[in-house]
């Protein structure tokens, strides 16, 4: 059991020093999972978060649980942990990807995919998720990122479906609502 608890330090620390030189110092906060992510969904296990609040005005919310996780499906970055920002402290997002990472092991997020959530919060403007490349780097060896989950608005989301994709991300891109995911903003579609 020593010999796994060290590997699995190794990996954290590691992990944590890639995702430290992509965003800035993390706040030094895990959020620890009640039920450890090991111990899977069904006990309902989920992901440790660490809070990254250097890289901009705003909190960057990522599991810390995936880089070195074999039983991951593979994405274009390789391995990858998931990330969502939010203008202020909150937990609906740290919540939502540490939940959200056991469906890594059963398939694919890809940048550009995205996926309904329903309403995050009472009478939030989001349902659903659209997922993009927030940070590509080597952790031991292995090609690994982080995978941004931004919420959109039901009409971004369809447009994203109608073969759109690009112009909704240039449009949150110069709204200024990329890369933050806020419950209660108007879409940024005309």
């Amino acid at each position: 059991m020593a010999a796994l608890n060290g590997y699995a330090e190794q990996w954290w620390d590691d992990r944590l020093t890639a995702m430290e030189a992509a965003f800035g110092k993390s706040d030094g906060m895990v959020g620890h999972a009640v039920v450890p992510f090991r111990f899977g969904f069904e006990a309902g296990g989920a992901a440790d978060i660490l809070y990254f609040r250097n890289h901009f005005e705003g909190v960057v919310a990522a599991t810390c649980e995936l880089i070195g996780e074999d039983s991951q499906i593979r994405n274009s970055l390789g391995n990858y942990e998931l990330a969502v920002c939010q203008r202020q402290d909150g937990i609906w997002g740290a919540s939502l990807i540490s939940k959200l990472a056991y469906y890594t092991l059963d398939a694919s997020l890809e940048p550009g995919d995205t996926m309904e959530i329903g309403s995050p919060a009472p009478g939030s403007t989001i349902s659903a998720l659209l997922f993009a490349e927030f940070a590509r780097f080597p952790v031991r060896g292995r090609r690994a990122g982080v995978l941004l989950c931004m919420g959109i608005t039901a009409s971004e989301l369809a447009a994203c479906r109608q073969g759109k994709r690009e112009q909704v991300e240039a449009a949150l891109h110069n709204s200024g609502a990329y890369p933050f995911t806020d419950l209660h903003r108007k879409s940024v579609l005309p």
